[in-house]
């Protein structure tokens, strides 16, 4: 990663399709917020994204052969950008969370940044995290697991929002 990206605190939230990495987060967030952290979050997908909604000036700027259609208003910002070829992470991060103090990143799985795993036992399929990948920290489940890893319960958020702010440095949950 860039040097400037280095100095933002990533963390990984991983698992497998359906396992609640998305409600996670949306659970964490208001508790990291209320810790004085700005926190970034970036979503890797798959699947074609469309942001522009047809007829909108932005979608007419992309379709007559824009490369960036950029939205601005007094609240925010939204950028529509084509790429030759996917951006890393370490790129993302420095381009547009510069000005946080942590970032979630889902569904970045190969990337080597210290993750957190959120299992459900419905798919049948094994934890990721048992898959001998080191970057995996702790295990969100109500399933009973053997790991060396921390263990959390899925509604025991503050615990793991603690234990989030506590390997971030010179940050900490009161």
């Amino acid at each position: 990663m860039s040097t400037k990206s280095q100095e933002v605190f990533v963390l990984g939230v991983a698992g497998r399709s359906g396992s609640g990495k998305t409600t996670l987060i949306e659970r964490l967030l208001p508790l990291l917020k209320g810790q004085g952290l700005r926190v970034a979050v970036i979503k890797h997908t798959h699947h074609d994204l469309e942001f522009d909604v047809p007829g909108k000036d932005s979608y007419r700027f992309k379709q007559a052969g824009a490369v960036t259609s950029v939205l601005v208003s007094r609240t925010g910002l939204g950028i529509v950008k084509d790429f030759a070829e996917e951006p890393s992470l370490a790129e993302i991060i420095s381009r547009y969370a510069t000005d946080s103090d942590m970032v979630i990143v889902e569904g970045f799985k190969h990337e080597r940044a210290p993750k957190i795993e959120v299992f459900t036992a419905t798919r049948g399929e094994p934890p990721l995290c048992l898959s001998g990948d080191d970057t995996y920290m702790a295990l969100v489940t109500d399933e009973d697991i053997d790991t060396p890893l921390r263990r959390f319960a899925r509604d025991d958020i503050e615990a793991i929002a603690r234990f989030i702010t506590s390997r971030i440095p010179g940050k900490g949950i009161s």
